[in-house]
């Protein structure tokens, strides 16, 4: 494999246009700010097209159409989806051997395709299903009925407690389990009488899951992350939760138990979302942001506890300031007003 590309072939890798020196070699990629000229970067906004001339790159990936006289351009229809389509070019996922290791350990009746590879200290269970080329890290724990489908990547440290079903090309980070149980529990006088939790996590194709997330099992049926969501690190799921397709949550998000994600959702850091709510397709959910109601499609809420429509915070957030002012000028009417009446009682 080279281990550096003429600029004419990192265009055609990313169906861009080279412009320039189209047979200069690029060695390697980096930031916009410390770039060489022997790197490949890419400036996709303004901020950094105006900056262009001051850029000491090899190439540069910009929107179609953009101009430089002088640099050597690929014009792309996206820049930073190509620049991260070159990033893999340059920096291939490195997979370990296929086989399972003599530290491991697997139950009875464990059926794995072509090319999986299975770490030391891992432990598989009775049943489980592994599609072919997924890879199982050091120190995996599978419970018994799992399946797991093609291409999977499950980092080292992950559980995956047993009957869940993982999909193909699905990568799982570091400490994050799967299919712990759902927060379910019955008053029981002063007490708390545990309600079994008898469900499954099911995870779609092509999801990514993050470090240390926690997504439980459904009480009954099962918790559902659809095809294409994106979570951070530090993210909890509860029982029978639905994320919809193509839809990311940020770090340290929290969604309660029964509450419906919609397709290409956005939830920002340390959104929560209390339970039993349907949240639209297309919602974004600012940072911080409390969520005690549904949301319908297409709205943006904002920031605070409770959360509310974006325009609406916007106002609220000018009207703070003014307050203390808005309160002495109310105490004064307040004042006005009564010594009016009075007047009026005199009369």
């Amino acid at each position: 494999m080279p281990t550096d590309y003429s600029l004419i072939e990192i265009a055609e890798a990313t169906n861009g246009e080279a412009v320039g020196q189209k047979e200069k070699r690029i060695s390697g990629v980096a930031p916009f700010e410390t770039a060489d000229s022997s790197q490949i970067t890419f400036a996709g906004g303004v901020k950094y097209l105006k900056r262009i001339e001051d850029s000491l790159a090899g190439a540069i990936f910009v929107p179609k159409g953009f101009k430089a006289p002088g640099k050597n351009l690929i014009g792309v229809s996206n820049p930073q989806l190509a620049f991260a389509k070159v990033v893999e070019l340059y920096h291939p996922t490195v997979r370990p051997p296929s086989g399972i290791s003599n530290l491991s350990s697997t139950g009875s009746d464990v059926r794995t395709g072509d090319g999986v590879f299975i770490g030391a200290f891992a432990t598989v269970g009775n049943r489980v299903t592994i599609g072919s080329d997924s890879i199982i890290q050091n120190g995996v724990f599978i419970g018994d009925d799992v399946s797991i489908g093609d291409k999977a990547m499950i980092h080292p440290n992950v559980t995956i407690m047993n009957g869940c079903r993982i999909g193909n090309r699905v990568t799982i980070h570091p400490g994050t389990v799967i299919g712990s149980d759902g927060y379910g529990f019955v008053p029981d006088g002063g007490r708390y009488h545990k309600i079994p939790q008898i469900g499954i996590v099911q995870i779609d194709d092509d999801v990514e899951i993050g470090a240390c997330n926690t997504i439980d099992r459904a009480t009954f049926g099962r918790t559902w992350i659809q095809r294409g969501v994106k979570t951070d690190n530090l993210v909890h799921i509860a029982h029978n939760v639905v994320v919809g397709e193509d839809s990311v949550i940020v770090a340290q998000v929290g969604i309660a138990g029964s509450t419906k994600i919609g397709h290409h959702a956005i939830l920002a850091g340390q959104a929560g979302i209390s339970g039993h709510l349907t949240i639209g397709n297309h919602v974004t959910v600012g940072p911080m942001t409390g969520v005690g109601k549904s949301v319908s499609d297409g709205e943006v809420v904002s920031s605070g506890s409770p959360s509310m429509p974006h325009r609406t915070w916007l106002r609220v957030q000018r009207v703070i300031p003014a307050l203390p002012e808005m309160k002495k000028k109310v105490t004064d009417l307040e004042k006005k007003l009564a010594d009016l009446e009075k007047i009026i009682e005199a009369r």
